[in-house]
């Protein structure tokens, strides 16, 4: 049996998963939407995110679950039941929109503690630069379903933004670690 992290406040997590038989999660715009809707409605009481990329088949978040009292006083599982939460009205709903049954996630979600700075900063570019890679697109910079263009953006957004920017120093070095990390490929690890 795989063995997943426990979700505990004050920690990253790199939360991913893939459809299920590798099939699509997303089969139009409208469903990109709904999944963040989803997330916001599900996640953001209990975890805040600093970025995402949604792909066809498959998804990467990466979000730092809050530190409050009422979370250190939940159970460690009831903070992973809101992902789970998430990811089974996200399925209802594309089940029942396309008419389709059975499980549209592949098992759990994964979910791996980043507690190493070096390593977040290069997940986070591996997060926007996943469309290039699996060849969705060949400017990571434009692709609509990823957190770059808001984390660059100044309207407003409910993704931790200037947190995000400050772990990185400023949006140069933002914008320098994702286009050094465009060109040395060497994210298969992170998966």
């Amino acid at each position: 049996m795989e063995k997943y992290d426990v979700l505990e406040p004050d920690y990253f997590y790199h939360i991913y998963n893939r459809g299920n038989n590798k099939e699509n999660l997303f089969f139009e715009d409208s469903n990109y939407l709904h999944f963040l809707n989803l997330l916001k409605k599900h996640v953001m009481p209990i975890a805040d995110v600093y970025a995402y990329c949604l792909l066809k088949n498959h998804f990467h978040l990466l979000v730092k679950i809050k530190l409050s009292e009422e979370l250190l006083e939940k159970n460690t599982n009831k903070l992973s039941q809101s992902f789970s939460n998430l990811f089974n009205a996200y399925s209802k709903a594309i089940n029942k929109k396309y008419n389709r049954e059975g499980s549209l996630f592949k098992v759990r979600f994964k979910r791996n503690r980043i507690t190493d700075m070096t390593y977040l900063m290069n997940l986070v570019s591996y997060i926007h630069l996943n469309p290039v890679k699996h060849g969705f697109t060949s400017n990571f910079k434009e692709y609509a379903h990823s957190s770059f263009k808001s984390i660059l953006s100044s309207k407003p957004t409910v993704l931790k933004r200037t947190e995000l920017i400050e772990i990185f120093e400023d949006k140069e070095n933002f914008i320098k670690v994702h286009e050094s990390n465009k060109y040395t490929g060497n994210f298969e690890e992170i998966e």
